[in-house]
């Protein structure tokens, strides 16, 4: 029988997923008008670019302090501070925005919280779904692609949301009284907390001393995450992430490749705004649909396979602005998708009553940001050597053998006895 939580009312699942919001605030505002506020400033392209890029870091180190949100307190608990100092920190960057050092420290600080916030809430999450699952007499394969795709729903949106209203706020209101609203923001996704359920072997055993928490604490810590490197499931699961089976990097060049395209940069400004964030948020919301046919491993697979053929199949149409649009929003949709089956994917992994769940799933999902990284890369160099053609053709190209070839040692695999504990 589950155990039973700590709270008599639950939140429904879309308002659970929401609270997901924080982290796309937070990185909402470095992508866009971060960059046109220094802009308003008079502060160099290249400075811009350097610091938007140092402002967003915490993606791919972060996941390095994973470890503490599964100590002494809640989920909950780290989630919730978590938030609250994003969004203290994303107002006093606004504050300081002529002193470019500050700006860009506070940021880095807030960028960093909302991500932690981000995944204590996940490892939460994952503990709750099988409860929602016997809670609505349902499979918590299909829950977990639910919730999964309202946590991207709530990161989509909080893009679009800070997007919008930073840049107007920024423009018509003083710093004193912006500044605020805009941390407000950030923090209020968390306001669902208190009504998603906390299992109660996920709570905190009684009070320890801070100097026993260091001996012993770390000690079993550093176990557990010793035995989470033994798990093959784990193991499978880090290797399917890191290859370039659902990076869609493309997405990333596009952008910079418009005038291919004819495109101009008011257009493009467009499409990377409101249109691009409803499109991925309603891209989420196909695969709790998709689940009701698959489990979400063979269906991240399936979409990455997807994916790569539509990256292959725009070789053959002409280079307009048409094509720019229908290449954007596709590549930033299949992305959005295959990014939201990863989660599904590690909640299944993470199970209940995983004692390392916030650190398994920041594990996992920044392993998911590896192949944007070299595959943005090799888009990158190609397109600077050979053309927009050859850079269709690496990218698609890759991608549909990684897919091939982790299919295939999916199913060597699964054919494979799973060894016994007593083996292990």
């Amino acid at each position: 029988m589950p155990p039973r939580t700590t709270h008599p009312f639950r939140a429904p699942v879309w308002l659970m997923g929401l609270s997901n919001a924080t982290i796309g605030l937070v990185g909402g505002f470095i992508v866009l008008p971060l960059p046109q506020m220094l802009a308003a400033q008079g502060v160099p392209e290249l400075r811009i670019a350097a610091i938007s890029a140092a402002c967003l870091s915490p993606g791919f180190w972060v996941f390095l302090l994973g470890p503490v949100l599964d100590i002494r307190f809640t989920r909950r608990l780290y989630a919730a501070v978590f938030a609250a100092l994003a969004g203290l920190g994303l107002m006093f960057a606004v504050l300081m925005r002529g002193h470019l050092l500050m700006l860009e420290t506070t940021l880095i600080i807030a960028y960093a919280a909302s991500v932690l916030s981000s995944n204590a809430l996940g490892g939460w999450l994952a503990g709750v779904i099988p409860d929602v699952a016997a809670a609505e007499g349902d499979e918590p394969n299909h829950e977990g692609a639910r919730l999964s795709a309202w946590t991207q729903v709530g990161l989509f949106l909080g893009n679009g949301l800070m997007a919008g209203f930073a840049a107007e706020g920024l423009r018509t209101l003083p710093l004193w009284a912006i500044a605020p609203l805009l941390g407000a923001l950030v923090v209020l996704p968390a306001a669902v907390f208190p009504w998603i359920p906390v299992p109660q072997a996920a709570s905190p055993n009684a009070p320890q001393s801070p100097l026993h928490l260091a001996r012993a604490g770390f000690r079993q810590l550093f176990l557990e995450l010793r035995a989470l490197f033994k798990q093959r499931e784990v193991l499978l699961t880090l290797l399917l992430f890191t290859a370039p089976t659902g990076s869609f990097a493309l997405t990333n060049q596009l952008g910079g490749v418009a005038r291919d395209f004819h495109a101009s940069d008011a257009f493009v400004g467009r499409m990377g705004g409101v249109v691009l964030s409803l499109a991925g948020a309603s891209a989420c919301l196909l695969l709790p649909v998709l689940a009701r046919w698959s489990k979400a491993l063979p269906l991240y697979l399936l979409i990455g396979t997807t994916g790569s053929l539509f990256t292959l199949t725009l070789l053959l149409l002409p280079r307009s602005p048409a094509t720019f649009a229908l290449a954007f929003l596709g590549e930033n949709v299949v992305q959005a998708l295959s990014f939201t089956a990863a989660v599904a994917i590690c909640f299944a992994t993470i199970g209940r009553n995983n004692p390392l769940a916030a650190t398994q799933f920041s594990l996992l999902t920044s392993a998911t940001v590896i192949p944007i990284l070299y595959m943005g890369v090799l888009d990158g160099r190609v397109y600077g050597g050979h053309g927009l053609t050859r850079m269709y053709l690496v990218d698609g190209g890759l991608s549909l053998s990684a897919c091939a070839l982790m299919a295939a040692a999916m199913w060597l695999l699964s054919r494979q006895p799973t060894p016994s504990p007593a083996a292990s």
